[in-house]
């Protein structure tokens, strides 16, 4: 799909978590795969006319910077936790870190050993690595309530740190997919305090995808020299108008995490304030989760179709953004853009039911897509239209729901996707 830039301070390059000086990565495969999953992510890779997940894919990941950064996360909102998040959280409140390690194909999550496996996931990379414990981010993602086994992990930790360089991104990538049949990375190059800083991320999500946050295991490395207080808050700011504001099922994950480390290799003077340098690297990492975010809405799983619903009107940016939310989420709505039905009285209903007061007969619905733009609706009442502009516009693979409240200034945009057959093929047999 193709890149969104907001701002003119930013360059897209390659290179995923290793387009920043300083960051290696490598993947390999430990054993941790098995026969469902694998069958699991061709269904969805077959979904998505992608080609099929490799069932001996890599499952296991590492990114280590050459030095110690300063480090920020944010995490699942969801009572129940993944013990590698525990544990994470732990080891970032001195807002360091050097390494991250992270498998795919088990969650490590609601087991009675799960901290303890989570702990000696860090050990193990912390002895290869020759750094200290605390200093290694830990994640998991994968089947929920089945124990991790730690043998095939502490099997693949000596080729995973051998094989570790500044061009392993790509394989670090493939080792946390799930039912993903996209790959999810992006890096860009900008400018700070007159010197050139890069920052690169890669992110797995398909399924349970839902704001607060969205199901995600997001890695973003950068060399910019950025205090871990100011690094948490751009973290902070940039996830809610972006991760936050897709969604594919409405199941928000119990694994979740969102991690950011900062080598300061770049040269630059060390933000510490929300000046005009902070305002740069913000932009830069909102550009990052911007694209990610589209990413993993339109590979939702068993999806065909990328919705983005932007509205405008707002007395407030949250009335927009609960607006813009209901919208994408509406399992009637996301069945019509499949059929590709401009049922232009789905979109208001959902509209309708938003948590949020506005004047209906205010509000007024386009549809845009490659194929066109077509209205819908206006002041509240569905319009006459071309059903064939309309069958142009939603033959597209991304669709635009544009809802003018026409009551202010506020404004925001979110991302979800088409609900298709493949959606229950996929998760009916998830785990078995």
């Amino acid at each position: 799909m193709d890149l969104k830039k907001i701002g003119s301070n930013v360059k897209f390059v390659y290179g995923g978590v290793c387009a920043a000086r300083g960051f290696k990565a490598n993947g390999v495969q430990c054993g941790l795969a098995h026969k469902p999953l694998g069958e699991m992510a061709e269904a969805n890779a077959a979904a998505n006319n992608a080609i099929p997940t490799a069932k001996k894919k890599n499952d296991l990941a590492m990114i280590v910077a050459d030095t110690e950064c300063t480090a920020a996360a944010v995490y699942t909102t969801n009572k129940v936790k993944g013990a590698p998040i525990l544990v994470t959280k732990e080891h970032l409140a001195d807002g360091k870190a050097r390494a991250v390690i992270v498998n795919s194909v088990n969650a490590n999550t609601c087991n009675p050993d799960g901290y303890e496996k989570a702990t000696k996931m860090c050990q193990l990379a912390a002895d290869a690595l020759g750094i200290d414990e605390k200093d290694v981010i830990v994640a998991s993602t994968g089947v929920i309530g089945q124990v991790l086994p730690i043998e095939p992990i502490a099997n693949g930790i000596k080729p995973l740190v051998e094989g570790l360089n500044y061009g392993g991104n790509k394989s670090a990538l493939e080792a946390i997919m799930t039912t993903d049949t996209q790959p999810k990375e992006v890096a860009v190059e900008f400018e700070v305090g007159g010197k050139t800083c890069v920052m690169g991320a890669m992110l797995k999500g398909s399924g349970m995808i839902h704001p607060n946050m969205a199901t995600t295991l997001t890695f973003i490395t950068t060399d910019t020299n950025i205090s871990a207080e100011m690094l948490q808050r751009a973290l902070s700011d940039n996830v809610k108008v972006t991760l936050n504001r897709a969604s594919v099922d409405g199941d928000t994950s119990t694994n979740d995490m969102v991690c950011v480390m900062a080598s300061g290799t770049a040269g630059n003077a060390e933000i510490t304030a929300e000046d005009a340098d902070f305002g740069a690297f913000s932009n830069a990492l909102y550009n990052v989760l911007l694209n990610l975010a589209r990413m993993m809405a339109k590979d939702g799983e068993g999806a065909t179709k990328l919705i983005e619903c932007a509205v405008t009107g707002a007395k407030d940016e949250q009335t927009a953004e609960t607006v813009a939310k209901s919208v994408i989420c509406s399992s009637l709505l996301k069945s019509m853009i499949f059929g590709e039905d401009a049922n232009a009285g789905r979109i208001y209903c959902a509209v309708g039911y938003a948590d949020a007061e506005f004047d209906i007969s205010k509000v007024d619905i386009d549809m845009a897509s490659k194929g066109g733009s077509i209205a819908l609706g206006r002041q509240g009442c569905v319009t006459e239209f071309d059903e064939e502009v309309a069958k142009r516009v939603l033959a597209e693979d991304e669709i635009q729901i544009i809802v003018s409240l026409g009551e202010g200034s506020g404004t925001a945009v979110c991302w979800g996707c088409d609900l298709t057959y493949d959606y229950v093929k996929i998760n009916g047999d998830y785990r078995s």
